[in-house]
């Protein structure tokens, strides 16, 4: 009996143990092919602001998977990465890719973050023209302008129209980036505006000869509105209430108002007289004469009573 139970505890304990060796090996191959997946990628170790340049402490390297590594990483920090500029925020723990630096050899600051055949503008606000602080960098802006028509135009009257329309803000102030806090925000006096050289040129002129206005715009609406301008005339007829859309809705446009129609009173229907109900209402039927029936022979006939 006692050899019996101590053969079967010697093949449990075997099973067992063949079992453990077969997982332990399964799990070191799976680790050893994940391991061979990986690889290694340079990640920020620190916020790095839009338009400085990178440094060895701002960085450090991280294992990704082949499958999800963005295209464009770097695999170690090397002088091919350090003086470079980024030309966006890179958040910590985010990679560093090609696409948010600036070529080889850009210099730091605003200069990096200007694309080419634009440049960049600065343009004076207050707490009305800079809608309060709420222009922040990469906000996009139409610009109106409040003028007087030219000498050859008659009616001599101010009017205000839009000369330039979605352009981007690039920086607020010094800050190429948000500012920290809302005090900052409304100390700001400047914003740089990024224009095409034919648009440096309508800003200037309409700075000169007006008075300029921001108006913020949806950062999806990429619409071109063409629009008469407005005068003291236009401005006086007044408009049309239109139904508020639901924010952040860009593709969606607002349905037109519609017309309302002025409903016409009834007419009052003519109150019939007596006598008139008296001809037209008919005269009432006679009653039935009661009737008996006679059977004389083969022969039926009905007889009225008087």
């Amino acid at each position: 009996m006692r050899n019996k139970r101590l053969i079967i505890a010697v093949l449990a304990a075997l099973a067992f143990g063949l079992i453990a060796a077969v997982s332990v090996s399964r799990y070191l191959a799976n680790a050893q092919a994940y391991t061979k997946n990986l690889n290694n990628v340079v990640i920020a170790k620190v916020d790095i602001p839009v338009g400085s340049r990178i440094i060895a402490e701002q960085l450090t390297v991280a294992q990704f998977p082949r499958s999800v590594a963005p295209e464009g990483t770097y695999g170690k920090i090397d002088d091919k990465l350090i003086g470079r500029v980024a030309v966006t925020r890179i958040a910590a723990r985010e990679p560093i890719t090609e696409s948010r630096l600036a070529p080889v050899g850009s210099a730091a600051g605003l200069s990096s973050v200007i694309p080419e055949g634009y440049r960049a503008m600065n343009v004076r606000v207050d707490d009305v023209v800079g809608i309060s602080g709420f222009i922040m960098p990469n906000t996009l802006v139409d610009i109106v302008v409040v003028i007087e028509p030219p000498d050859d135009d008659k009616r001599r009257e101010r009017i205000s129209k839009i000369v330039l329309q979605n352009i981007k803000v690039l920086a607020n102030g010094q800050n190429l980036d948000k500012p920290k806090n809302e005090k900052e925000a409304e100390r700001v006096k400047t914003v740089t505006l990024q224009v095409t050289p034919e648009q440096a040129e309508k800003l200037a002129l309409a700075s000169s000869e007006g008075r300029l206005q921001l108006v913020m715009r949806n950062s999806i609406d990429q619409g071109d509105e063409v629009t008469p301008g407005a005068n003291k005339k236009s401005l006086l007829s007044g408009e049309r209430a239109l139904p508020i859309p639901e924010p952040g809705l860009g593709g969606k446009e607002a349905p037109a108002p519609r017309a309302t129609t002025a409903r016409r009173a009834p007419r009052p229907r003519p109150v019939a007289t007596n006598e008139a109900v008296t001809k037209a209402a008919p005269a009432p039927a006679a009653p039935p004469r009661p009737s008996i029936e006679v059977i004389e022979g083969s022969k039926k006939k009905n007889v009225d009573f008087p």
